[in-house]
C-alpha cells in the first residue's frame, strides 16, 4: 500500500516527517511517499494555493498511491478544496482520505463528491505527547482497517462525520457543504471560548441542512480560554442547549479531538 502525504495548509515540519517515516518503515506494512511540497513556505501556508492545489491533484491521479494522508491542519485547505474536488480523474475514487481539523474542508468536499474520507490523527500529531500512538492508530485503519482504531459508539453500517466545530460552521452554505441527512454528526473544537462555541453551535444548529442529521455526538473541546466575565456555560451545557433548541439529538460523547488520542471516523463505514 503506498500512503502518500500532502500539505492543503500549513507546512509540516521536517522532524514529523521524519519521525512519521521511521515508524512506516518500522512496521513495513506500507510505503510512504512525502510530497516535497508538505516543506514550502509561503507566508502562512505550505507553498501558495497554486502550489498546494498543483501537488494534491498530482497524488489524486497518481494510480500507485492508495491513500492521501493530509500532513497537519492550521489555516489553508478551504482556499483550494473547491478546485480539488472538481472534475476529479477516475484514479481519485480508488483512494482513501485521512486528516481532521483544517483538512475537514477537504473531507467535506470530496464526501460530497463520493470519495471515501475518514476524520483521523495526521502526521503532525506525532509531535503531540503520545504522538507515536496517533500515528499507529491512523496507519492500523489505513492498512488493515483496524476497528479498534475506529471511534466505538460507531455503527456498521451508520454514515457518521466529524468535523472541527469552527471548521463546520465556516462550510455551511458554501459549495464544500456535504449531504448530513441520517448521519451521526461529531464535533470536536481547540482554543475556542466559550462564546465562539456558542455561537458556532447556534450557526450550525440552525441549518436547514445539520437539522437532519440523525444525532449530534461531542468530542473533546480543549483549551478552552478563560473569558471576562465567565459566560456562564460549559461546553458540553452550550452543546446541550443549541441541539434542544433545533430538536437535534444529542447523543453524548465522542473519543476525538486535538490530541493525541482522537480517534477515526470513517464518513461511511460500507464504503471505507
Amino acid at each position: 500500500m503506498k500512503i502518500a502525504v500532502v500539505a492543503p495548509s500549513c507546512t509540516l515540519k521536517p522532524e514529523a516527517a521524519e519521525a512519521v517515516a521511521a515508524i512506516v518503515a518500522a512496521r513495513r506494512d506500507a510505503e510512504l511517499f512525502i510530497h516535497p511540497q508538505c516543506f514550502l513556505s509561503d507566508a502562512h501556508f505550505a507553498g501558495p494555493d497554486a502550489a498546494r492545489l498543483a501537488a494534491l491533484r498530482e497524488v489524486i491521479a497518481d494510480d500507485s498511491v492508495d491513500v492521501v494522508w493530509f500532513a497537519r491542519g492550521g489555516y489553508g485547505s478551504n482556499r483550494i478544496a473547491e478546485a480539488a474536488a472538481r472534475n476529479l480523474p477516475p484514479a481519485a475514487f480508488a483512494k482513501r482520505y485521512l486528516g481532521y481539523s483544517d483538512a475537514g474542508f477537504l473531507l467535506a468536499a470530496f464526501d460530497k463528491a463520493g470519495l471515501s474520507v475518514a476524520h483521523g490523527p495526521m502526521p503532525q500529531d506525532v509531535m503531540r505527547d503520545g504522538g507515536d500512538a496517533a500515528i499507529h492508530r491512523a496507519l492500523d485503519w489505513l492498512v488493515r482497517r483496524d476497528p479498534a482504531a475506529v471511534e466505538s459508539s460507531l455503527k456498521p453500517g451508520k454514515r457518521a462525520m466529524a468535523f472541527n466545530l469552527t471548521v463546520l460552521s465556516s462550510l455551511l452554505g458554501t459549495a464544500l457543504e456535504p449531504n448530513f441527512a441520517g448521519a451521526e454528526l461529531l464535533i470536536e473544537d481547540i482554543a475556542e471560548h466559550e462564546y465562539r462555541i456558542d455561537r458556532a453551535m447556534f450557526h450550525v444548529t440552525g441549518s436547514a441542512a445539520v437539522r437532519r442529521c440523525a444525532a449530534i455526538r461531542m468530542g473533546r473541546m480543549s483549551e478552552i480560554p478563560d473569558n471576562d466575565p465567565p459566560f456562564g456555560m460549559a461546553a458540553e451545557a452550550i452543546v446541550k442547549d443549541w441541539c434542544g433548541r433545533a430538536g437535534i439529538a444529542f447523543a453524548g460523547s465522542a473519543d476525538i479531538g486535538h490530541d493525541a488520542a482522537n480517534r477515526v471516523v470513517p464518513f461511511d463505514l460500507a464504503r471505507n
